[in-house]
């Protein structure tokens, strides 16, 4: 039977820690190692302070559990890590009488997965909504758009003067130009292809392009995790997808005239990590960091919206066809910015659902 109680807390997925009387680890199940990111052999006997930095009202509420014998419950704390991480957490503090001894049994349950999946809900709704209206926008314009080339083309045959078919071709040129642009609002019209790639591939081949046009003007720093394994993804969709993020920082930086411009390519592999409703094992996350000015608050919530950009000559959808092609994929793309750093992080699961196409 104790096995099999030790088999439910090792399944469980908040964070259980059980303390002694002087509020040293005893027991933490995997899911708090993973919270904590230290494996419980490496800090078993030390005191709490050692994972749950001073924290006074925390520490109070181990203080009043073990004077009173009741449980005290904290929803939406604010918890610092041993690691400088803080997090929003709800927890429990219940004591324990087992063989003579006192014990505090600690549940910690992260409130960041339910703040993200609620964050990526609304955004995904708020995309769908965008993309819908802008499918009927688009089909409402390429009717017209088509009739009204086929009348400057039938214009042109039928004209006495050579000299006045530049008209026609400047119409029908501009409307080639917004059957063009209403096909990229659209983003990519094929599924995706899936096959195994090593994204340290795809980075690879945007690192060239990169170099190659901006001339050593930008310097670019790759920091590559070499252990991440291969991915299902197509090929030429991610690096559309990757490419275009990275030149959305190289426009940047540009614009800016950013003394030293620098633009970062980041590898890592990610346990646990949760996208939309569902949990990963692994997730492959790619960081791409650049020094430049920053998003615009006003911009930040609309950032991946077609016909969004902060700037002039911008079309706003090099971010919106990457969040549709990583989509596709399964996967995310996120955004942090503030003057002098703006990242974006994709992040990509390593084991994917193939149903539906997939």
């Amino acid at each position: 039977m104790h096995s099999f109680y030790k088999q439910l807390l090792d399944n469980l997925s908040a964070a259980v820690l059980m303390l002694d009387s002087d509020r040293c680890l005893r027991y933490m199940n995997p899911a708090g190692e993973m919270l904590f990111e230290v494996s419980f052999k490496r800090i078993e006997g030390e005191n709490i302070i050692s994972l749950i930095r001073d924290d006074a009202e925390f520490h109070d509420v181990l203080i009043d559990a073990t004077d009173s014998s009741h449980s005290f419950t904290k929803r939406e704390a604010q918890l610092l890590l041993y690691n400088g991480k803080e997090i929003a957490a709800d927890y429990c503090v219940s004591p324990m009488l087992s063989e003579h001894t006192e014990y505090l049994v600690v549940e910690i349950q992260p409130r960041d997965r339910l703040i993200r999946i609620s964050r990526e809900e609304d955004a995904r709704n708020q995309r769908e909504t965008t993309r819908g209206l802008i499918r009927g926008l688009a089909h409402e314009i390429k009717n017209p758009l088509g009739g009204l080339r086929g009348a400057a083309q039938l214009l042109e045959r039928a004209l006495p003067d050579e000299s006045l078919v530049d008209y026609t071709q400047v119409i029908i040129s501009e409307a080639d130009r917004l059957q063009n642009l209403v096909d990229r609002m659209l983003g990519p019209r094929n599924m995706p292809q899936m096959k195994p790639l090593n994204i340290h591939f795809i980075l690879e081949r945007i690192y060239n392009l990169i170099a190659a046009e901006t001339a050593g003007d930008v310097e670019i720093v790759r920091d590559y995790d070499p252990s991440i394994p291969d991915l299902d993804g197509d090929e030429e969709q991610l690096i559309q997808a990757v490419l275009n993020v990275v030149k959305n920082g190289i426009q940047a930086l540009t614009e800016a005239k950013t003394p030293m411009p620098r633009v970062r390519l980041r590898t890592r592999a990610i346990r646990q990590f949760t996208l939309g409703a569902e949990r990963h094992r692994l997730v492959c996350e790619i960081g791409i960091t650049d020094n430049g000015p920053g998003i615009p608050e006003a911009l930040k919530e609309t950032l991946f919206y077609p016909m969004i950009s902060g700037r002039a000559e911008g079309t706003g959808l090099g971010l919106s066809i990457a969040q549709s092609i990583i989509n596709q994929h399964q996967g995310l793309i996120e955004c942090k910015s503030e003057p002098g750093c703006t990242e974006f992080m994709i992040y990509i699961p390593l084991e994917q659902n193939h149903e539906n196409g997939k």
